[in-house]
């Protein structure tokens, strides 16, 4: 599946018959020698919600949310018959509220919160001015000005996001140019990818957030990922607090499929990630 650029595997596993996850994730998500994925999720069963879901990051960490995945998470329940369209999920950051309306998925998230209005930064003796804020996992946010597509955030995403004050669990980083009252562009380097993602849900409420509170925007606001996809973030503020966030875009279903064993065989994922710190194993 795939929402708003960020693709995903997903998986049935209310049986619990997974034992591996972090492991499996490494493997299946591994492009051009797998299926290729930015990350697993894992539909699960649930005593609070509709079900449960469990994200994986691309190298086989856990993610405590991921808004493009929670929508995916949300149409595949529908379309599998394990949810209404209008359903809750049981996620590692709260319970989220998700609504289907054909390929389109809104979901309500839990408030941002320890936002950080100023937080710079000293990277190769250069001050990177940027804020941070936590939607469900934490997140940088740095305005830019000018053609936003032209400019190369790979290496500055990277170093923010290993930066040590970031540490030990990092941080995504987002870019973000305004467009107008009630648009935004934004570019993502997502922890976990370790890359630049077509689109990251999470960065993009968390760049309307920081946006709202430095009264740059107006929610509703649409939001330009790298994908060329437009996801659209609402909320409030009220004495500064941010309040009912709901983030809708597109959960688009592009195949369904039954792995064969070289799914998983035969390569090792972590040599392809990093050969310099790996010996190859078959």
């Amino acid at each position: 599946m795939a929402g708003g650029g960020n693709d995903f595997v997903v998986i049935d596993d209310r049986a619990g018959r997974i034992v591996d996850a972090a492991g499996l994730t490494r493997r299946i998500c591994t492009r051009a020698l797998s299926v290729g994925a930015d990350g697993l999720i894992l539909v699960e069963g649930s005593a609070r919600a509709s079900f449960r879901m469990r994200y994986y990051n691309a190298d086989g960490s856990l993610g405590e949310f991921c808004g493009n995945g929670t929508r995916c998470a949300a149409r595949f329940a529908v379309v599998s018959e394990i949810a209404a369209r209008t359903m809750t999920i049981e996620t590692d950051a709260g319970i989220v509220n998700a609504e289907v309306e054909g390929g389109a998925v809104t979901i309500s998230l839990p408030p941002p919160h320890s936002f950080r209005a100023e937080r710079s930064l000293s990277i190769d003796g250069q001050t990177v001015r940027g804020s941070s804020i936590v939607v469900g996992v934490p997140h940088y946010v740095v305005f830019l000005e000018g053609d936003l597509w032209e400019q190369k955030i790979e290496s500055l995403g990277r170093a923010i996001r290993m930066h040590g004050e970031m540490q030990p669990a990092g941080t995504n980083v987002n870019f973000v140019v305004v467009r107008g009252a009630n648009a935004i562009e934004v570019r993502t380097y997502e922890r976990g990818v370790e890359a630049e993602t077509l689109s990251c849900g999470s960065g993009v409420v968390a760049s309307v957030a920081v946006s709202t509170l430095f009264n740059k925007v107006r929610p509703p606001v649409s939001v330009l990922t790298r994908s060329g996809i437009t996801l659209e973030v609402s909320l409030t503020k009220h004495d500064g607090e941010l309040r009912e966030v709901r983030l809708k875009g597109d959960a688009r279903l592009i195949y369904r499929a039954a792995l064969t064993a070289e799914t998983i065989e035969g390569f090792d994922p972590d040599f392809v990630r990093n050969p310099t710190d790996h010996a190859v194993t078959t």
